[in-house]
């Protein structure tokens, strides 16, 4: 049909930050700084935690696949943004399918990491004595797969839903990546199917994996209110102030982007605070890390040694 013709010809001319020469070139190196630092933060984590035995436990095998998605889901995104920059080309249909489904597929398993963390969290200071027991090799595995599948499956709904989309001629996306919440509006068919697709995504992945957090973290708030000594309190919060930022900073960005009324033409700050999720998080996870952990911190210090 002619409506299935002209998507498959379509293509996607994606608006970057500026017309501005000078300022192009300051937002390259500012962005190709903090590519390079979650590439080499991120690599950096992974090896760290792969080849010390001493964090061969549950939180850093699952710290450890946190640091994967955040650069695999970064690198959907960044370098196209940073060839954009050098010149600008629209972005096939093809290719924008494939972003949408690799973004979404990282995001979503991004969450549920996030919520097994918080479960970690949850066992080590609500149950310490029998943590070990609890939270065994093979639970651990059972919940990154998991996480991973489940992101598997929203990456998959997103793209039938923007494969029940029509476009024609080039379509301008005022953004520096391709987004099906977006790209709604923009189309030229029906886009029922899609948005029900992306609601029902927003409620099943985002909002049930966010309340495992919610309760986690008041779970292990009643814990450390009940601890009688002051020192006791700091230790038992010590291992969550990491795992609690990252998910501030996420769950924060995410409730901004998801939660608002979408238009065809977002402000220029809702551009921004997509840098802050796609780009800048990703980079900030490592550091978060291994600034605020000890066990990190001497891990470091003895790979240094």
């Amino acid at each position: 049909s002619r409506g299935t013709n002209c998507t498959q010809m379509v293509k996607f001319s994606l608006m970057g930050f500026t017309d501005n020469l000078e300022l192009q070139i300051l937002l390259f190196v500012a962005f190709l700084v903090v590519y390079l630092v979650t590439l080499l933060g991120n690599l950096g984590i992974i090896l760290l935690i792969r080849t010390n035995p001493q964090l061969h436990s549950p939180m850093y095998y699952l710290l450890g696949n946190l640091a994967l998605v955040d650069l695999l889901y970064s690198t959907a995104v960044t370098p196209k943004v940073l060839a954009d920059l050098v010149m600008e080309k629209p972005l096939s249909y093809v290719g924008c399918v494939t972003q949408i489904l690799v973004f979404d597929i990282f995001l979503v398993t991004e969450c549920f990491l996030l919520a097994a963390m918080a479960y970690d969290r949850y066992l080590a200071v609500c149950h310490p004595l029998r943590y070990s027991v609890l939270i065994s090799p093979r639970l651990c595995v059972q919940l990154v797969c998991g996480s991973y599948l489940t992101g598997l499956l929203n990456g998959i709904g997103q793209t039938i839903g923007m494969f029940n989309l029509s476009f024609c001629g080039s379509v301008v996306v005022n953004l520096f990546f391709c987004d099906i919440s977006l790209l709604i509006s923009l189309s030229s068919s029906d886009s029922t199917v899609s948005s029900l697709i992306i609601t029902v995504s927003v409620f099943l992945f985002g909002v049930s994996s966010g309340l495992v957090v919610l309760v986690s973290y008041i779970a292990i708030i009643s814990a450390i209110l009940s601890i009688r000594s002051a020192e006791g309190k700091c230790k038992a919060f010590s291992t969550c102030t990491s795992h609690l930022t990252t998910v501030s900073i996420f769950y924060g960005n995410g409730l901004f982007v998801y939660l608002k009324p979408r238009s065809s033409r977002p402000r220029e700050e809702d551009k921004w605070v997509a840098v802050l999720y796609t780009m800048v998080t990703p980079m900030l996870n490592p550091f978060i890390y291994s600034l605020r952990n000890q066990e990190v911190k001497e891990a470091l210090r003895r790979l240094r040694a």
